[in-house]
């Protein structure tokens, strides 16, 4: 099996990225969605990030409040890493048991934000960036309903997408047309499953 690690900036694009993978037929695992459903499940996470910051993080509902949650936590980076220790590691033992369950020869993408920051791109067999410079994931932020406060605090927390392109197996530009990301896709997801069924030295 080959681990991806599919990563790039705020609103750089790897949702659509990932997207477009998993229509080819890959795996894909986005980090954010696994750590929204610990939530949602009510269970160990959800009981230690509500013991970490108090029932003031809750909704009505008694569900987590994720707007207000990220509120305090990206403003404050000793509680961003209290918050990261609980999800983390949970998202870690997921993984693995999903990749457990995986054949031979098939390929897992993940999809995570802050993988070159934290350092555990070095799991993975292949890093995949998805780059757009900084003004243009701005404005895409923007659009979509980001504050530009909100959108700075959380991009300070990012090291420059120009510096991750070092770390990078496939850069996949998407400053561009759809056709144009959809087509450097493609040729991306080729060599994946070329090197997943023969290895990378094929």
């Amino acid at each position: 099996m080959l681990k991806v690690a599919l990563t790039g900036n705020m609103c750089s694009g790897k949702s659509t990225v990932g997207r477009m993978l998993r229509e080819l037929g890959v795996y894909l695992f986005d980090a954010d969605s696994i750590i929204r459903g610990f939530y949602e499940e009510r269970g160990d996470v959800y009981r230690a990030v509500v013991e970490a910051f108090g029932i003031g993080i809750l909704d009505p509902s008694g569900g987590i409040d994720r707007k207000r949650l990220a509120d305090m936590v990206f403003s404050n980076p000793g509680k961003l890493a209290v918050l990261e220790s609980i999800t983390h590691q949970a998202l870690y033992k997921r993984l693995e048991g999903e990749f457990k369950g995986l054949l031979e020869g098939s390929v897992a993408v993940v999809e995570a934000s802050l993988l070159i920051e934290k350092g555990t791109y070095r799991n993975y067999h292949v890093i995949l960036l998805v780059y757009a410079p900084y003004e243009v994931c701005k404005k895409r932020a923007l659009l979509s309903g980001y504050s530009e406060e909100d959108f700075e605090r959380r991009w300070r927390l990012q090291m420059p997408p120009e510096e991750k392109l070092r770390y990078a197996h496939f850069i996949i530009d998407n400053t561009g047309t759809v056709e144009r990301l959809r087509e450097r896709v493609f040729e991306v997801y080729r060599v994946l499953k070329n090197w997943s069924e023969h290895g990378r030295n094929h």
